[in-house]
């Protein structure tokens, strides 16, 4: 019997791998400065090769007189120089006015709208199946502060996600709870409802009954200003009316305000990753890394320790980690650089002025293909980073726009349509609003041709709401 025959054959196919060093090197280049400084800190901690070196490498110790050593050792007692503590008195004459000094605004930590709500839940005196359910309720409030969710839909979510088997009565106890709270209209589950809400807190008077009741029976025609339609149907006067639909414009049209942007930072007390300087008719570009530790290797360590087998092994394994990291803050700050002088020839205009409408067309790949890199590698060095110029703090993120071409041939910026949208709608009668037809009309008069759903689009993205809502706000 013969042995079995294995045919074997030879091919060739390309693949692409990344190796977890390269993918540890892409999130580092994630990293900004605070979140750079802090992972800096921790290594310096946790791996005894590294070290951080002195501000001055070149200064060196053995070049002192040796009179100024020996004039050291005089002073060298606890005892004399241990509690030595500042005079009471001024050591220099101070001639300037408190006001001109500039102290940095005290980094603080703000808790958001839905902490707040969970924390004054937890000084109720509520079981902790209560408090459960509570959170719950919070956590299914749209960003507006609306609550988009029936109790008895509520009740089941929560079964279903927790196992829990919770009653429509016990969600209902928590939202009734929930409406007590500050501001007013928490938990409403549309905009008529947080209106009245709000109006219940008003002083009981003509005019707060009269705005009830417009809200309440005529909204409708309220969005849509047909005055006439609802004097007749509600018999009130030219005044009264008036005076209904002013107390109507006070109010909120959500219980929330800004809830979308509850975690973006405070602006002043943003750490800027580059620095932009003007020298001339050029535009400098530096990397922010005042606060940031040098590294460099701790030989001497490694020598004294590395002598057994199981010493050598931990020794190579975090020399090896401290040159990486030494290499990859190298790598990170050319790449950081490499993009940012690229972003600031594409967007030289804008960056000399300050002004908004010098702002050009740029994406992420404008950018890639002029540095020969990677579209993810760009997005990398500029997602949440800010740079500081002589005009303020920016956001990277601000500077990439879209654009369209407008009649003169140009490609211009979304954003600079934007800014034409905005002034167009301030300039415009309060009493008679222009609806987003009127506006895309207006906009291609000044050569920037949109349709009415992209207006609709760019409105909603500057958080203006429809000719309806304003004439009624």
């Amino acid at each position: 019997m013969s042995a079995p025959m294995f045919k074997l054959s030879q091919s060739q196919k390309q693949t692409l791998k990344i190796s977890p060093a390269q993918i540890q090197l892409l999130n580092f280049l994630q990293l900004n400065t605070l979140e750079l400084e802090q992972h800096l800190k921790n290594e310096l901690e946790e791996n005894p090769l590294l070290e951080e070196a002195p501000e001055d490498p070149n200064r060196d110790a053995e070049n002192a007189p040796a009179d100024d050593s020996d004039r050291t050792q005089e002073f060298m007692d606890w005892d004399e120089f241990g509690h030595d503590d500042t005079p009471d008195y001024r050591t220099r004459l101070q001639t300037n006015p408190d006001d001109e000094y500039v102290f940095a605004p005290t980094l603080t930590e703000a808790n958001t709208w839905r902490q707040d709500l969970k924390e004054q839940f937890l000084m109720l005196p509520l079981g902790e199946r209560q408090h459960f359910i509570a959170i719950f309720v919070i956590d299914s409030l749209t960003d507006e502060g609306y609550l988009q969710y029936t109790a008895e839909g509520i009740a089941d979510d929560v079964s279903f996600s927790s196992g829990l088997f919770v009653e429509e009565t016990e969600v209902q106890e928590i939202l009734d709870l929930l409406k007590r709270f500050e501001p007013v209209g928490l938990g409403a589950c549309n905009l008529q409802e947080c209106l009245l809400r709000q109006l219940e807190h008003r002083p009981a008077d003509d005019t707060t009954a009269h705005a009830t009741r417009l809200i309440d029976q005529h909204l409708d025609d309220l969005a849509t200003r047909n005055y006439d339609k609802i004097k007749r149907a509600s018999n009130l006067s030219t005044d009264q009316l008036k005076a209904a639909i002013a107390l109507i414009g006070t109010l909120n049209k959500q219980p929330i305000v800004d809830g979308s942007n509850e975690t973006l930072p405070v602006k002043d007390n943003i750490v800027p990753d580059y620095v932009l300087r003007w020298e001339g008719n050029s535009v400098e570009v530096e990397l922010n890394t005042r606060h940031l530790p040098a590294l460099r290797v701790n030989n001497a360590y490694a020598e004294a320790v590395g002598h057994s087998r199981a010493a050598n092994t931990y020794v190579s394994s975090k020399l090896n980690a401290a040159n990486w990291l030494i290499e990859a803050i190298l790598q990170r700050e050319q790449t950081m650089l490499k993009s940012m002088r690229t972003i600031v020839k594409l967007q030289e205009a804008y960056l000399k002025t300050g002004d908004e409408r010098q702002l050009k067309p740029m994406i992420l790949r404008d950018v890639a293909e002029r540095i020969q890199m990677d579209i993810s590698t760009v997005s990398r060095v500029t997602s949440g980073k800010y740079a500081q110029t002589p005009f303020g703090t920016i956001h990277l993120k601000d500077l990439f726009t879209e654009g369209i071409m407008s009649d003169e041939g140009e490609e211009v910026s979304n954003r600079k349509i934007q800014l034409a949208l905005e002034e167009l709608i301030q300039k415009e009668d309060k009493m008679q609003p222009l609806n987003d037809f009127q506006l895309a009309d207006m906009l291609a008069a000044q050569g920037f041709r949109v349709a009415r759903r992209t207006v609709a689009k760019y409105r909603d993205q500057l958080g203006i709401p429809s000719a309806q809502m304003r004439a009624v706000l």
